[in-house]
């Protein structure tokens, strides 16, 4: 940090936390900068979690290659017209992680210009390399074909000095990856509480401390005529230099507890909903053509926006066919398959994202989104607010969801209230075809990431009583604010004046699920299609619940701890002078999966029939 021109002053302020530090405002870990100028080199903001930071930095040489071979007006390269490099610096225990692996197989496939720095030092806080592989870095990555690699001494400065500017010529060069692992020691505690006494044998600390490069750096100065007598000035001077910049960070201002909240999310310009929902001219069309048309005008109009995950590309385009035609009109470098890595296709759109391209990806079912999670908690949700709103990143992630006619249970589950427990994040879930597109298009816009449930038994209408999924296309801007809900069903005023009418707050399949149970109602049933999870429209079911009295939340999802539950928690605080019954709530059968069988399916889910009665109770209490 200090060789790339940071000040000491800058550093410690982000030791201490304090409010001037310019990396995160006094919210991060020491050293863990991110940073956008145009002096210095650009850092994304990456997690404390080990070795996570290989797939999003990958990414950013993704999107530089994307950028470079699209002749894009975004690609930017050096004050003398060096091509840009990217360096991921990791740990050697670090290697050992599944994502690395995710990482360095996507760099070797696609032939991206990074150099992986690997610092080896033989322990991964009390575990010794001998416990954890069986193999180092540089052994390790023979196995990744079109990877170059090079082992050195990363004690000594000149072999080090000299080896990485030959890396960073070749890969300017040649673009391509690059290996370097470089043995060090490790001089220094893991932390305080974990201090090198604890774990570490005599011989061991010895053996480390001889490689101490310092000493070595001033042996060789020695040895080439520099006098100790500058050597000495220089080492007091830095000394004096950190002395006065500590105490200065020790007596900087904290940070302001009103800041605490800021950086969440940055505004989006998508506020209002404009365009036409419903022309005159247009057929009605299904959810998943309404994606595919969407996602097609997004590409003619934005040429920064790429398309990519499992099956999307030229010969299959989705298995739903939610991206068929899309790579023969746009080119397989802007719609294009991934191996199987859920990590890589979320955890890659942060660094696609930092250099300015708009990833849409896709994660094929909800059911395999968890091994994307880490890359979503740890890197993707916390960007924008540990960056201080410098590296939000605008990505849209595409989840088929749900159940319908036997999927079974890895094709069927619902993962909304998981993906609601993440801070930073934004979560979609249309109903009809109209919402897909207009939501669709909003989420894009978002400067912050967009998770979109789809869910998979509307795309067709298919299943019987979701024929209204299907609507007129809206017009080519047709565009929904993200946080706005709709009233889908309205009751009766007599109904509503005699109190015998009651309110559903649902989305997704429950939209027709409660349609279906108020026909058995006429008049008594007010539908609200909650259409966006979070952000939530608190204003609209707030309204509803008080104009009501009585209120029923309808989910997919497994019912006890739920989003549906925590919402009807949310509902009683906020309209408890309002109600006349106590909030109710049905969802699946609390169970692990779905049942592949057809009957023990129905069984579990909500349907119209099991809403009609419940309905019926809570309108009668």
């Amino acid at each position: 940090m200090l060789g790339l021109g940071f000040e000491p002053y800058q550093l410690m302020l982000q030791l201490l936390a304090k409010g001037g530090d310019i990396f995160t405002g006094g919210r991060e870990y020491y050293n863990h900068p991110n940073y956008r100028g145009i002096d210095k080199p650009q850092i994304i903001h990456q997690s404390s979690a080990t070795g996570m930071q290989a797939i999003p930095t990958t990414g950013v040489a993704q999107g530089i290659k994307f950028l470079e071979k699209t002749s894009s007006t975004l690609y930017k390269t050096g004050p003398n017209g060096e091509a840009p490099v990217v360096i991921c610096c990791l740990g050697d225990a670090s290697v050992t992680e599944g994502e690395v692996s995710e990482a360095f197989q996507f760099a070797a496939l696609h032939q991206l210009p990074i150099i992986y720095l690997v610092e080896d030092n033989d322990w991964g806080i009390s575990v010794s390399s001998a416990e954890a592989r069986t193999t180092n870095a540089y052994e390790f990555i023979e196995g990744f074909k079109g990877i170059e690699r090079i082992s050195i001494n990363g004690s000594d400065f000149v072999e080090s000095c000299t080896a990485m500017q030959e890396v960073v010529d070749f890969v300017r060069k040649n673009r391509k990856p690059y290996l370097v692992h470089a043995k060090v020691p490790l001089l220094g505690h893991h932390t305080s509480g974990v201090r090198k006494e604890f774990y570490r044998t005599d011989e061991d600390l010895a053996k480390h401390q001889q490689d101490d490069p310092g000493p070595k750096l001033k042996s060789l100065l020695l040895e080439h005529g520099i006098e100790a007598s500058m050597l000495e000035e220089i080492e007091q001077q830095a000394a004096e230099l950190v002395k006065s910049d500590f105490e200065k960070a020790v007596n900087s201002p904290e940070p302001d507890p009103a800041t605490v909240t800021d950086h969440v999310f940055v505004p989006t310009p998508v506020t209002v909903e404009k365009g036409e929902r419903s022309p005159s001219n247009k057929e009605k069309v299904l959810m998943v053509d309404a994606a595919l048309f969407a996602i097609r005008e997004i590409m003619e109009d934005h040429p920064e926006a790429l398309l990519y995950g499992q099956d999307v590309g030229r010969r299959l385009g989705g298995v739903f066919r939610e991206a068929a035609t899309l790579a023969e009109q746009f080119g397989d470098h802007r719609v294009f398959n991934t191996a199987i890595q859920e990590a890589y296709i979320i955890g890659s759109t942060v660094g696609m994202s930092a250099v300015g391209l708009k990833p849409i990806v896709e994660v094929q079912f909800a059911d395999y989104i968890y091994p994307g999670l880490n890359q979503l908690v740890t890197e993707i949700s916390k960007s924008c607010y540990l960056s201080c709103g410098k590296f939000p990143v605008q990505t849209l992630i595409r989840v088929p969801i749900g159940a319908y006619g036997g999927g079974g249970p890895y094709h069927s589950g619902s993962v909304e209230s998981t993906l609601l427990t993440i801070k930073g994040i934004k979560i979609v879930y249309p109903s009809n075809t109209a919402d897909m597109k207009g939501l669709l298009k909003a989420a894009f816009l978002d400067p912050n990431p967009v998770v979109m449930l789809e869910h998979k038994g509307l795309y067709w209408s298919k299943v019987p009583g979701t024929e209204e999924a299907k609507t007129t296309e809206p017009s080519r801007d047709y565009i929904i604010p993200l946080g706005k809900g709709n009233i889908v069903l309205q009751a009766a005023d007599n109904k509503i004046q005699s109190g015998e009418s009651c309110c559903v707050i649902t989305y997704g399949m429950g939209v027709y699920w409660a349609k279906a149970a108020a026909k058995k109602f006429p008049g008594q049933i007010e539908v609200i299609d909650l259409r966006t999870l979070f952000p939530l429209d608190e204003e609209l079911v707030f309204a509803s619940v008080r104009k009501h009295g009585k209120c029923f939340i309808l989910t997919e999802e497994q019912q006890y701890n739920s989003f549906a539950e925590a919402l009807a928690g949310r509902i009683s605080k906020a309209c408890f002078r309002n109600l006349d019954a106590p909030v109710e709530v049905m969802g699946a059968l609390d169970l692990p999966a779905v049942p592949m069988n057809i009957i023990l399916e129905k069984a579990m889910l909500p349907n119209e029939e099991k809403l009609a009665i419940r309905l019926e109770a809570l309108l009668n209490s």
